[in-house]
C-alpha cells in the first residue's frame, strides 16, 4: 500500500528557485550592516551600501508578494515578518494597493495612484520627488477599506495583517528606546529611503507611458496604441542588481514569472513590440538625461505617448 504523500506545508522549507538566494543575501545583509554601524559608528561606505540594499529589500518584498519564495507557509509567513522588520512597514500593503490595484489596472484611468492623476501628464524631478507623497495619500484609504472587509469576512487573515503592524511598531520603539539617534540614523532613514524609492518606482515605470484603455486590438507589429505601452523598461545594470526590476512589461504580462525569467521573456516576446521610446537603457543615465538636463534643455525631455486632450485624469 503507497504511504500517503506529506501535506505541503509540512514539507522541509525549501526556495522554490535557486537564484532567490542572492535574496537572502540581501535580506541577511542589511540588518548585518546597521547592527555593524550601531555598534561600531557610522561608515559612509558601508551606509551608503545599505542604502541600495534597502532598494533591493523593496523589489525582494514586490517579487515575494507575486511568487511566493519558499515552498512552506511557514518559512513564507516567517519572510513576510521580517521584511516588515527591514522595510518599517507591513508586507500586506503590497496586495490591495500593488495586485488588486495597479495590476489590475495597468496604470489606466482606475489606477488610484496613476501617475497623470496628480499634476497631469508629466515626466520631471518635481513630479518624480513628489509621487511617494501622492501614491501614499491616495493608497492609505485603499488599504484601510481592504483591512475593514478583511476583518469581516477573514478574521484569520486580519489578524495576521495586524500582527505585521505589531511588530514594526515595536520594532521601532525598542530601537528608539534603546539609542533614538542610532535609530533614526541606521534603521529609520535607510527604511524611510527604501520606502520612497519603492513607490518613486511606479513614476520611473510609468510617467510618459500609455495609461489609455486599448480601443483596439493590437495588430503584429504595431507599436501605435499599443496594448503594451503602458510601462517604460529599463535594460541596464539595475536588473541584475535588482532583480529584473527594470523589464515592467514582462514582469506585468506575466506577474507570477519568477524574476530571472524576465530577461528572456522582455528579449522574446514584448521589447519589439512597445514603443521603441519605452526601452530604456541604463536607469541612471535615463534620470540624468530626463530629470536634470531635462530641466534645462528640452530636448533631453520625454514626451508624453497620450495625446494633451485625453479625458482621463
Amino acid at each position: 500500500m503507497a504511504r500517503p504523500r506529506p501535506d505541503a506545508s509540512r514539507r522541509l522549507p525549501g526556495l522554490r528557485h535557486w537564484r532567490d538566494w542572492q535574496s537572502l543575501v540581501y535580506l541577511g545583509a542589511l540588518p548585518a550592516l546597521a547592527a555593524w554601524q550601531w555598534l561600531h559608528g557610522f561608515n559612509a561606505l558601508l551606509y551608503g551600501l545599505m542604502l541600495f540594499l534597502t532598494l533591493g529589500v523593496g523589489v525582494i518584498h514586490h517579487n515575494h508578494v507575486h511568487l511566493r519564495m519558499w515552498r512552506g507557509r511557514r518559512m513564507n509567513r516567517l519572510t513576510d515578518f521580517w521584511i516588515t522588520l527591514l522595510q518599517g512597514h507591513p508586507t500586506f500593503v503590497f496586495w490591495p494597493a500593488h495586485v488588486a490595484n495597479h495590476h489590475r489596472h495597468r496604470h489606466g484611468p482606475r489606477d488610484v495612484a496613476r501617475t497623470y492623476r496628480f499634476g497631469g501628464d508629466t515626466n520631471h524631478l518635481r513630479g518624480y520627488l513628489l509621487h511617494p507623497f501622492q501614491a501614499v495619500w491616495v493608497l492609505m484609504p485603499v488599504f484601510f477599506a481592504w483591512l475593514a472587509r478583511l476583518r469581516e469576512h477573514g478574521r484569520g487573515a486580519w489578524r495576521y495583517c495586524m500582527a505585521q503592524y505589531v511588530l514594526w511598531l515595536v520594532s521601532w520603539t525598542v530601537l528608539l528606546a534603546l539609542d533614538w539617534r542610532k535609530a533614526l540614523l541606521f534603521v529609520i532613514v535607510p527604511q524611510l529611503h527604501g520606502l520612497h524609492w519603492l513607490l518613486a518606482t511606479n513614476y520611473l515605470q510609468h510617467a510618459h507611458a500609455d495609461g489609455r484603455k486599448p480601443v483596439r486590438k493590437e495588430a503584429p507589429g504595431d507599436t501605435s496604441g499599443s496594448q503594451l505601452n503602458y510601462a517604460r523598461n529599463f535594460e541596464g545594470l539595475v536588473n541584475p542588481l535588482l532583480f529584473n526590476i527594470g523589464l515592467h512589461t514582462a514582469h506585468h504580462e506575466n506577474p507570477h514569472a519568477h524574476w530571472s525569467e524576465l530577461t528572456h521573456l522582455h528579449r522574446t516576446r514584448y521589447r519589439a513590440r512597445v514603443d521603441p521610446v519605452l526601452n530604456e537603457g541604463g536607469l541612471v543615465p535615463y534620470m540624468v538625461r530626463v530629470f536634470v538636463l531635462g530641466t534645462v534643455w528640452p530636448r533631453f525631455r520625454s514626451r508624453p505617448l497620450m495625446p494633451p486632450d485625453s479625458s482621463i485624469t
